[in-house]
């Protein structure tokens, strides 16, 4: 399905009935990664996995974008379909705005943060030099005359310089990228008020389980899980032990939708 919120098109999908629950997918996916927690949860609530703006079927920002214009975008689309006080769960990126919308906030019933991002990392003097080497080399071959001759070599040197997700993202998409990954949003954790589940993957090498223990001590309804033998994507490593525990969490919502 297709709606559009502040001029632009969102792709989403929706199912079951019952409380609101919003689904809201990493950087670089899309909501069919959401598929099976949707397939479950949509027995007890009425969901909504979403294509973040730029994902998907979804139509891209239309100039680099921060994590308050996501937010905006997601607050938008609640609004055009009627969710009130979801349940709000973001993995990685989606957890960043997760963060962002709970922290201002917006009437949410509870938030499950999984391998969320949101903590900018404390950078080495390697990162640095390498950050620093690259702005360099850019200004040199950018002077005029010599871009011209340099095109091919600067967008070789932007791909090794970069991450996976950077080498992947073209245009707008690349610019946003940059600009969403530098916002820190550590100052914001303790201005969330409703009850926060952590779930993270213990080999999580993208947002490390030290960010998840952060989050933990500043949020102040919030307790982590770690689930051994899992990554970035613990909630499919370990789907069903990450169903059970979020499940957990939910219990009081899910029953009421039997009693």
């Amino acid at each position: 399905m297709f709606v559009e919120v502040n001029g632009q098109k969102l792709h989403f999908k929706v199912s079951g009935q019952g409380r609101d629950m919003v689904l809201l997918h990493g950087w670089g996916a899309n909501l069919s990664l959401m598929n099976p927690l949707q397939r479950h949860f949509e027995r007890y609530f009425r969901t909504f996995a979403v294509d973040l703006p730029g994902f998907g079927l979804s139509d891209q920002p239309p100039q680099r974008w921060g994590v308050a214009d996501y937010a905006s975008m997601v607050k938008g689309f609640l609004h055009r379909q009627g969710i009130e006080r979801p349940i709000l769960l973001g993995h990685s990126f989606g957890g960043k705005i997760s963060i962002f919308l709970a922290a201002q906030q917006l009437p949410i019933h509870k938030l499950i943060l999984v391998d969320s991002s949101g903590i900018v990392p404390k950078r080495d003097a390697k990162y640095y030099f390498k950050v620093y080497s690259y702005k360099t080399a850019r200004r040199v071959m950018e002077l005029p005359g010599l871009k011209p001759l340099f095109k091919q070599r600067l967008e070789e040197l932007k791909n090794r310089s970069g991450s996976e997700d950077y080498r992947n993202a073209r245009g707008v998409m690349r610019d946003t990228l940059v600009k969403v990954v530098n916002e820190d949003l550590t100052g914001l954790l303790p201005q969330i008020k409703v009850p926060t589940l952590l779930m993270w993957g213990a080999d999580d090498t993208a947002t490390p389980v030290a960010d998840g223990r952060l989050m933990e001590q500043l949020i102040p309804d919030a307790r982590l899980v770690v689930l051994d033998n899992a990554g970035h994507y613990s909630y499919l490593d370990r789907l069903p032990d990450f169903l059970h525990i979020t499940g957990q969490f939910l219990k009081e919502d899910m029953e009421s939708k039997h009693a």
